[in-house]
């Protein structure tokens, strides 16, 4: 069995003075990082006395609470947290990893495939290995290279010559203390830069604290930093990355709690400012530029990953739905279906909340070497799915901790409906009037959000002390209103640990029935105005088999439907396109509000981590 060094994993590294202890600032930047992985941590320093390495199974505090990592300082510092995939959680798995002298101390993000090769050919020439995971034999190929010789930036780049897979690492070397050693393929990757210090992390808000001047790296970039400068190479090559320098105008505290028990009942509040800056941050003309080009194309494909996926089936309903498109949507992880259908003179949208996804990621490689132009949707700039499409719309949500995606998935539904909106227009399917209305309720969004925040929430506790003593779930809905039914299901498995299946509701009496009996909870949203009688049917069905049928529906729809549901959700009202938008909302509260009366933690759900970046 392969044992990975962690599939999704925070690494950070640091070198310089920062007006507070290494170990300490470490410790901070990690818990800013824990969203990507908590099962175990450790962080090394190095000084005039050589690497300490402290870490150990288990969350940062606890880890801190046995080793102290907050009394270690030095010149240089890293430090990771993990999510296990192969390799079980444990001290000795905990990353750093150390050579067999001590002198090297590594953390790794991702996977490398030919380790178990490398791991061979290293222990035939005497090499001890400690750890299960494949990110230890980085540290020793680092070593054999040094010992031969090598200085201590081209061994790095000999090491990563080697490694076949996806990694973002950062490295240690006793002998020059004051570096922080680097190199980065697939994984993500970012440099924070400061004023007597520079930061290296797997994502900004590790080190928002301490500067928001960013630069991001890109594959098979590699070099160090030391606490007055960045040397960046490729293939033996310099690198200039001054002006990839960005200021990121997140504040340190929107990356904090700022007083709610969780980032994710935070980030669901967060929805109303994050439409309105994602609405004020969209050009306009450039959408419709883009649409003209989806409008035009041969085919168009959606590709995403998760919540993402969900979003893009909204787009695709609507591409078909508005504009008349041959649009195809699929799941990110089965693009390799549709590779013989791909030709010049179609469009693959790509939505990932991180731009880092590596389904995604793969499939936009592949798509453009095919021919396809592609455009990227993502919520952080310059990542790496962005940075190789041909276009790019991003979503201004700021940073979003929590694992389970809230106001990502909002923002992604506003700038999807406006780009579909657009193409509709170019292609007939939508005329001038019926497009402005669509765009002004769009700028509407975030006032409604609001409300349906104020009204819904105490509605949706108490809906949720039902649920929180429930094992199974249906979420049901027609048109385009079934891709937020399964994205409120997603959400309840995510964090409340319920099983909730999402179907089309004409398709529940085809077998999902089966399961319905005295109190089952069936969760309806009601979006189009075409399908409120045969969705009164379905309801009706549930209740005659004794089940708890939950209604999420607009205002205008209560008199029909208000009746015939055990518990009703009103919204306000809003055209389908907008109710999107709107339905997510005590869908994502319900989620929440169940598993914390269930007891769980919904920031850090068991066996999930933010962002995917190995296949």
């Amino acid at each position: 069995m392969r044992q990975a060094g962690g599939l999704v994993c925070g690494i950070v590294g640091v070198a310089g003075s920062i007006g507070e202890r290494l170990g300490s600032a470490l410790k901070k930047c990690l818990e800013r990082l824990e969203y990507r992985g908590y099962d175990s941590a450790g962080i090394a320093v190095t000084g005039t006395g050589g690497i300490t390495v402290r870490k150990g199974k288990g969350k940062i505090n606890e880890v801190d609470a046995r080793f102290n990592f907050t009394a270690l300082d030095g010149l240089s510092g890293i430090g990771h947290t993990r999510w296990a995939t192969h390799g079980k959680p444990s001290d000795e798995n905990a990353h750093p990893h150390v050579d067999c002298t001590g002198e090297v101390a590594v953390v790794h993000n991702g996977i490398i495939a030919n380790y178990r090769e490398l791991k061979e050919q290293l222990m035939a020439r005497g090499h001890r290995f400690i750890s299960d995971t494949d990110t230890e034999v980085i540290a020793h190929l680092f070593e054999d290279y040094v010992k031969a010789g090598l200085p201590a930036l081209v061994a790095l780049r000999e090491t990563i010559r080697r490694l076949k897979g996806s990694y973002a690492i950062a490295l240690l070397y006793s002998h020059e203390p004051d570096k922080v050693f680097f190199a980065r393929n697939v994984s993500p990757l970012v440099i924070g830069v400061g004023e007597g210090f520079n930061f290296l992390a797997s994502d900004i808000p590790a080190f928002l604290n301490y500067t928001n001047r960013v630069i991001t790296l890109h594959d098979g970039e590699y070099g160090y930093l030391t606490p007055s400068g960045i040397y960046v190479e490729r293939n033996g090559e310099p690198v200039n990355v001054e002006d990839r320098v960005r200021v990121i105008n997140w504040s340190p505290e929107s990356a904090g709690k700022e007083g709610y028990p969780h980032f994710m009942l935070k980030e669901i509040h967060e929805q109303p400012r994050a439409l309105r800056e994602t609405w004020a941050g969209l050009d306009m003309d450039y959408v419709s530029k883009l649409g003209k080009a989806i409008a035009e194309a041969r085919r168009v494909f959606i590709t995403a990953s998760g919540t993402s996926y969900h979003a893009g089936l909204i787009l695709d309903y609507l591409l078909v739905s508005l504009a008349g498109l041959d649009a195809h949507a699929f799941n990110s992880s089965e693009y390799r279906k549709y590779i013989k259908l791909v030709k010049e003179g179609d469009i693959l949208i790509a939505i990932s909340q991180s731009g880092e996804t590596i389904d995604t990621l793969m499939a936009t490689r592949v798509f453009r070497e095919r021919g396809a132009k592609v455009l990227a949707v993502s919520n952080v700039v310059d990542s790496t799915i962005p940075r190789e499409s041909d276009y790019q719309l991003y979503t201004n949500a700021g940073p979003e901790i929590g694992v389970a995606a809230t106001k990502t998935f909002t923002t992604q539904l506003m700038i999807l409906t406006a780009l579909a909106a657009n193409a509709a227009l170019h292609s007939g399917g939508m005329g001038k009037e019926a497009y402005s209305l669509v765009l002004n309720e769009l700028e509407q969004a975030p006032d409604l959000v609001n409300t349906t925040i104020i009204n819904v929430e105490a509605r949706v506790r108490h809906i949720a002390g039902k649920l929180a003593v429930k094992t199974n779930a249906y979420y049901l809905s027609r048109g385009i209103g079934l891709p937020i039914a399964m994205e409120g299901a997603l959400k309840m498995k995510e964090v409340a640990y319920v099983h909730a299946e999402a179907y089309p509701a004409g398709e529940s009496k085809h077998g999902p029935i089966a399961l319905v009996n005295q109190e089952f909870p069936v969760v309806f949203t009601v979006t189009d105005d075409d399908y409120l009688d045969p969705l009164e049917g379905n309801v009706m069905e549930m209740t005659a088999r004794g089940a708890y049928t939950i209604g999420i529906l607009p205002s205008r729809h209560y008199a029909k439907l208000g009746k015939v549901f055990t518990e009703v959700i009103q919204t306000p009202d809003a055209s389908p396109y907008l109710l999107t938008i709107i339905q997510s909302i005590p869908l994502q509260l319900l989620a929440y509000h169940t598993a914390v009366l269930r007891g769980y933690d919904p920031d850090k759900p068991r066996n999930l981590a933010k962002t995917v970046t190995v296949e």
